[in-house]
């Protein structure tokens, strides 16, 4: 990863004497007086994953991420003898290694909500409505890709994990508001296709072979949740979010809400019942998992870092 630091002048010596001399660190080059706000010296460096976490605390130990800034950017290849030497000098696999103010960040940002998060929830809710009445599994796989619910799913367990009520508040409270936004809508979206014509209560209840497990729920539907979970956070945390589509695609909120508006706008009990429970399940299966395997990735992290105290130094004050 390739960390860009604006440092104090004062303290830039120390900071970049400590860089350069680590051997999981590498690529260490510094600009006098250039950064203008905050003012100081502009340093970057690229560091061995493993080791960012360490260097991060070092740095907030000597206040650096108040007096200056901290910047991180994943850095896809760096194919190059040195770059190889710092990864080599890190214990342990890059995929192993969890940054864990990155993660913080992530979650921070996933949380805040915006006007695309609302629009792609709606979006998806009303694709698998369309879905539900085609009884279309391609269409259903297309709402679960474009559902954007799994990243507040994720701020939501870290913010368990890390004990950040601020965050776990935030992120619930957007999840039920997007989704109770995409079921207005898409309740009105079905309400005109049945005034329309375009669906009757026999558009539920007539036989659906290919997406009729919507509104079914079994105990498949939570272990499938549980695995999604653990495989989402994973894929964040370890820094390959391209596994996150094949999680979107595993679990069936979105077509859960899109079955549920539908069963609204014809009213089908039945199926208001199966699709709500299809809902539920997911979201707390995910959630759970994402808990547990977060806190699992946490106890692991600290006793790697425990192991690291005890044969580097880094942590320490600078040697005179």
């Amino acid at each position: 990863m390739q960390l860009q630091i604006v440092v104090p002048t004062d303290r830039s010596d120390t900071i970049t004497d400590r860089l350069r001399d680590d051997p999981r660190v590498t690529n260490v080059v510094r600009f006098d007086r250039v950064a203008l706000r905050p003012e100081g010296d502009f340093v970057q460096c690229d560091i061995a994953r493993e080791a960012v976490s360490d260097v991060l605390d070092w740095l907030h130990t000597n206040g650096i991420d108040e007096d200056g800034s901290v910047s991180l950017i994943e850095v896809d290849s760096s194919p190059s003898p040195n770059a190889w030497a710092a990864e080599k000098a890190a214990p342990g696999a890059p995929d192993d290694a969890i940054v864990w103010d990155a993660v913080l960040d992530t979650a921070w940002t996933q949380a805040k909500g915006s006007w695309s998060f609302y629009a792609f929830l709606t979006v998806a809710c009303m694709i698998a409505a369309v879905a539900v009445v085609t009884d279309s599994p391609i269409l259903v796989v297309g709402a679960m890709v474009v559902g954007p619910e799994f990243g507040v799913i994720a701020a939501f367990a870290v913010a368990v994990v890390l004990g950040k009520r601020r965050l776990a508040w935030r992120s619930a409270y957007l999840l039920f508001r997007g989704f109770l936004v995409a079921l207005i809508i898409t309740i009105s979206f079905a309400l005109i296709l049945r005034s329309i014509g375009w669906i009757s209560p026999a558009s539920l209840s007539g036989p659906r072979p290919l997406t009729g497990f919507i509104w079914q729920p079994n105990h498949w539907s939570l272990v499938v949740a549980l695995l999604a979970g653990a495989a989402g956070v994973l894929s964040q945390t370890a820094g390959h979010s391209n596994a996150l589509v094949g999680v979107f695609i595993s679990v069936t909120t979105i077509p859960a809400v899109g079955e549920f508006s539908l069963s609204v706008a014809v009213w089908a009990p039945k199926h208001l019942s199966g699709s709500a429970q299809q809902l539920g399940i997911n979201l707390l299966g995910m959630t759970v998992a994402g808990v547990v395997t977060l806190a699992f990735q946490r106890l692991i992290s600290r006793r790697n870092e425990r192991r690291r105290a005890a044969t580097t130094s880094y942590a320490e004050p600078p040697a005179d």
